[in-house]
């Protein structure tokens, strides 16, 4: 499938004439492209003669978007038809005459085929919600949404102001709330802690009447402070039995689709609460917008599976213990969980960051939206294309596709109005929408390097968690210090904090003052695998082939996810537990002899060795070993054989031998038969049916 470009100066505001055009289009490998000055406006009939085939369209103006796609599908055309910012993203600001190797760059990669789609999550939500708070918030909200959804109430505190309604909706009072699940399969337990049942009381008003001391108000709630206990009201309830003071079982739930959290706290405090929890808390404005968020939230809807597990090469857990537990410290919605072995992700909870996926040191969870093969495809277009057309330098932005896409339109459109002296994006710098930028590692940034990025800017618009920008800053650590330790100087990756547009501007022209960061002198052709080892594999070969100073052997910092393994030789017995627990196969024994071995190029320093190990000899140390010597395997200990003194068969080491023969000895079972324990297991056997001499039990005196 060929590919049209539409290109547009936008009223002559962008430096798009005839030239450029030919710049483009050879950069494209396609005709000259025809720039236009008002394609959504007079010049609209090139457009829609593009739409007449079955060729792909890509359309550089996003401003329009919405008028493109109408006169689309008014016009019933089958062209697949793509969007790309050109104008705030490079054609404005002060580096626009010098961004045409960028907006080639960008054109490319929105002319890349359609990527396959991701497996699906699904929710069913029939609209029960249930709003949890004081009074004074739940009854007003409730009155507004009972009649697009069907509410149930939760109090938490009466109001005297606000008496409840008729019997048309369920009321419950309560403490010590929990909340587990999410859209469609919310489960909520609380306490029963009020002596006046709400499920129970009918609202006849007999035990406001008969209370002494005006404990009890319309809200039907006892005021315990001021209760005198005289239990005037249980007689006035009398078979209703609303009213117990000695009530033991307190204990009430239901299952509910949605949340609507009025409370001054929000009772789930995560950082990415689960969907279908709203938690307004008493903002008046955010109640609104938030109340018709949830009233939208009723019938079938789907998201995108936005990982895969690989249990077999999960290094968090064998045999109960505990090794690698970096996704389920890092996820900030609690969708990961221990499960034996292996771990458990809740795809119904999971919100897409990636950041599991990007601190997982074996790449057993990957990120699938997009997937690495897709995104790797994405900038290596990108970072080609740039070059082909005349660009150095190139800088990749990746920023999130909700505020970091915002912040990236605003500083483009200041820039274009010379407002605050803002220069816009500069030339060099080329944007790339994610979903979420945690979901972007080492594999990721180092691949871009090679691919000829000279930096990879990752934009923080303090929307994501702060375990996030941790895990992120660690990443980076690691990755500069491969890269410095290879000779490449300068700085290659950088997390950006900006909390609105001019902070984002004013960073990357400090980033520009910075000395030019080295990168390999030629590109490489690998792409970017689906497996994030086999990618790293790929990187650090090509990073030490053009090295300025190439060596094999690079310290790193605490929690890299590449190292050694020590073995202390005179503790170790080769009892063989750690091969037992690795999980990459780092550590292997030798079938016909007694060593331990180590290929180092698959260790993940995920500990499970060292936690497993019973004498305490082993001991990790991160760094990175390139060449061939991380993929053959080193001899990390080794013993003599010990043979059997009956059949000289080989079956231990001598060191394990005489540690047994020293710790049962004694034992009753060998005491008078210590040679025994120097035989293998079949000459045990038959020296135990020779021996004559032996009592037998069936010999003992009754």
């Amino acid at each position: 499938m060929t590919t049209q470009y539409k290109v547009c100066s936008c009223n002559h505001t962008m430096p798009l004439d005839a030239a450029a055009g030919a710049a483009l289009g050879e950069a494209l490998g396609t005709a000259p492209l025809k720039p236009a000055s008002q394609l959504c406006r007079r010049e609209v009939g090139g457009y829609l003669d593009a739409l007449q085939g079955v060729d792909r369209v890509v359309v550089g103006c996003t401003q329009e978007q919405a008028l493109f796609a109408e006169l689309a599908e008014q016009k019933q055309t089958v062209a697949p038809i793509r969007f790309v910012n050109l104008r705030e993203s490079g054609g404005w600001g002060k580096e626009a005459r010098q961004s045409l190797p960028k907006m080639a760059a960008l054109l490319a990669a929105a002319a890349l085929p359609d990527v396959e789609p991701v497996p699906t999550v699904d929710y069913d939500s029939g609209g029960q919600a249930l709003l949890i708070g004081p009074a004074a918030r739940v009854l007003p909200w409730a009155r507004r949404l009972s009649s697009q959804l069907q509410v149930s109430m939760l109090l938490t505190s009466g109001d005297a102001a606000q008496p409840l309604p008729e019997r048309d909706l369920p009321v419950f009072s309560g403490t010590k709330i929990s909340i587990d699940g999410w859209l469609g399969a919310f489960k909520v337990r609380w306490q029963q802690a009020n002596p006046i049942d709400l499920e129970l009381c009918t609202r006849c008003n007999a035990c406001v009447a008969a209370c002494p001391e005006n404990a009890i108000d319309l809200n039907y709630q006892i005021n315990l402070d001021a209760c005198t206990s005289h239990r005037d009201c249980m007689k006035a309830c009398g078979a209703v039995g609303a009213i117990d003071f000695m009530r033991e079982d307190t204990a009430r739930g239901g299952d509910f689709d949605l949340i609507f959290d009025l409370s001054d706290q929000p009772l789930i405090t995560l950082h990415q609460p689960p969907q279908g929890y709203f938690a307004p808390g008493a903002d008046p404005f955010a109640q609104a917008e938030q109340a018709l968020q949830m009233a939208q939230m009723v019938g079938q809807f789907s998201k995108p599976k936005f990982f895969t597990y690989k249990e077999k090469i999960c290094a968090h857990s064998r045999n109960q213990t505990v090794g690698c537990n970096a996704c389920v410290e890092v996820c900030s919605a609690q969708a990961i969980g221990h499960a034996g072995n292996h771990i458990q992700v809740n795809p119904n909870l999971c919100v897409g960051c990636g950041a599991c996926t990007t601190v997982c040191p074996s790449g057993a969870l990957s990120y699938a939206y997009p997937r690495a093969t897709d995104l790797g495809r994405r900038i290596k277009t990108l970072l080609t294309t740039y070059a082909h057309a005349g660009g150095r330098q190139p800088a990749l932005l990746l920023h999130s596709q909700a505020k970091g896409a915002e912040m990236l339109l605003e500083i483009g459109r200041l820039a274009g109005a010379g407002a605050g002296k803002l220069g816009g994006l500069p030339a060099q710098v080329m944007p790339v929408d994610l979903h979420h930028v945690a979901s972007v590692g080492i594999d990721g940034w180092l691949g871009a390097i090679c691919h000829g990025a000279s930096n990879v800017l990752v934009l923080a618009t303090g929307e994501e968690a702060p375990q996030y920008l941790e895990a992120l800053e660690t990443q980076i650590a690691v990755a500069q210090a491969i890269l410095g330790g290879l000779g490449y100087e300068g700085r290659h990756i950088a997390l950006l904090r900006a909390a609105n547009a001019r902070e984002l501007d004013a960073q990357l022209r400090e980033f520009q003052l910075q000395p030019l960061a080295m990168v390999p002198a030629q590109r490489a052709t690998f792409n970017i695998a689906s497996e994030k080892r086999t990618t790293l594999e790929f990187a650090f070969d090509h990073l030490l082939k053009h090295a300025p100073a190439p060596r094999t052997d690079i310290a790193l910092p605490a929690g890299a996810p590449f190292g050694s393994v020590s073995v202390n030789a005179s503790a170790c017995t080769l009892c063989m537990s750690c091969v037992g627990a690795c999980p990459e196969s780092a550590l292997i024994d030798n079938p016909n002899l007694p060593q331990l071995r180590f290929v180092e190029k698959n260790c993940v320093q995920c500990g499970l060795c060292e936690k497993t190990c019973p004498e305490n000899a082993i001991s990790l140390t991160p760094r990175l070993l390139l060449g061939e010597a991380a993929k053959q395997p080193a001899v990390l200990n080794e013993a003599q054989p010990y043979h059997c003194i009956r059949c000289s068969k080989p079956f231990g080491t001598l060191q394990m031998i005489e540690n047994m023969l020293s710790k049962l000895s004694l034992h009753g079972a060998f005491a008078g038969n210590i040679e025994r324990l120097k035989m293998c297991s079949d000459c045990r056997v038959i020296d135990m049916m020779d021996n004559k001499k032996e009592t037998s039990i069936l010999e003992l005196k009754r």
